[in-house]
């Protein structure tokens, strides 16, 4: 098989989809690989450590996609890639489309096989692509809400964990998944006080015997929610409906509940976010303020730490992208948490959480012959 990687585009994405080690596996194994020039640069992955482990390298994104038979990426297209999609153009990345209808139309007018790694399923119903990025995104989240809580960049001027004398930061977890996990941990690392809301009782039981009752664990409801938001200095938003849009938890009356100058962090940003005040930032500029409430809601959180991010993503993505790349397509696609991830096949689409947030006639796989 021809794969081609090509460079990320979005603003300081500097993830890559394949590492050195990957190419040399995929080029032993008789398959033929194109790597943009310097797309593993930023990650301290050379273009001559590709050469070396037999990769071509090419000089440009046109290139990339115009030679490669299936397309290994980190993060959804952007519209310069859009007229490059080439038909049955296997596309194996992270997607989120349900609050992308551009790109959703662009893959099935090009008729793109699109894969997205955040609808994967393992045997045992969990998102063993989505995990590390959302443990990454759970860990960095925090950081940066805690970052924005100091004076100087423009929060209340809170020691997370307080001093004598003096208390602690309050921070509010909405949804106790991984990323919402991952927050806490790093929150209690920091002696704050922490609270996760979640819908599902269950759930909250599991976390407060994992957290030793460390952490306040209540009901996700209008009502809960509304009085945590009373004195919380950092919101985490972290709500997964997998294939869905975020549901709004938050609406733009609740925000103004918020105290002054406190923190709202939306990881569920790609997926459009669980919070009404929520729009996509970027690391460049990743914060604006509403009713004096600083916003961060940078859609790829997990480029903050990129090398780390690779590494962690790719151990996972890697025995995906050999499946296709050694069975072909349709004898991958037998495995029934792979095929999942199919989101696009054949001008429709196939995952049906997208297809209803979009407003879009959904096909299931086994009536495109699949």
């Amino acid at each position: 098989m021809i794969i081609g990687v090509p460079k990320e585009i979005k603003d300081s994405e500097f993830r890559v989809g394949l590492t050195d080690e990957n190419a040399k596996q995929l080029v032993q194994a008789g398959h033929k690989l194109f790597i943009q020039k310097s797309a593993g640069a930023e990650i301290g992955v050379s273009d001559s450590a590709y050469e070396k482990a037999g990769a071509a390298l090419l000089d440009s994104l046109e290139e990339v996609y115009h030679k490669a038979e299936m397309i290994v990426k980190v993060k959804e297209p952007l519209p310069p890639e859009y007229e490059l999609f080439k038909e049955n153009q296997i596309l194996f990345t992270f997607l989120h489309l349900a609050p992308e209808p551009e790109l959703t139309s662009a893959l099935c007018s090009k008729g793109v096989w699109a894969i997205a790694y955040e609808t994967i399923e393992d045997k045992t119903g969990a998102l063993p692509l989505l995990k590390p990025m959302s443990e990454v995104a759970g860990r960095v989240g925090l950081q940066n809400g805690i970052y924005y809580l100091q004076k100087f960049a423009g929060g209340k001027g809170i020691l997370p964990g307080g001093i004598e004398g003096a208390k602690p930061a309050q921070i509010t977890i909405l949804g106790g998944g991984t990323a919402g996990i991952h927050s806490a941990m790093m929150a209690l690392g920091l002696s704050a006080q922490v609270r996760i809301l979640d819908i599902n009782e269950e759930r909250l039981k599991y976390l407060s015997q994992f957290f030793n009752s460390q952490v306040e664990c209540l009901i996700s409801n209008e009502k809960n929610i509304s009085l945590a938001l009373k004195d919380t200095d950092v919101l985490i938003g972290s709500v997964l409906v997998t294939g869905h849009k975020a549901p709004k938890l938050i609406t733009k009356d609740m925000i103004s509940l918020l105290p002054e100058k406190s923190v709202v962090v939306d990881i569920s940003i790609d997926q459009g976010g669980c919070i009404e005040t929520a729009r996509p930032t970027s690391h460049t500029k990743p914060t604006y303020t509403i009713d004096d409430i600083i916003h961060y809601c940078v859609p790829n959180i997990p480029s903050a730490v990129a090398r780390t991010s690779t590494y962690a993503l790719t151990n996972q993505s890697f025995s995906y992208v050999q499946e296709i790349a050694n069975k072909g397509f349709a004898k991958a696609m037998q495995n029934p948490g792979f095929k999942k991830g199919l989101n696009v096949y054949k001008g429709y689409v196939t995952c049906q959480p997208v297809a209803q947030a979009l407003n879009r006639e959904y096909r299931s796989l086994e009536e495109l012959g699949l």
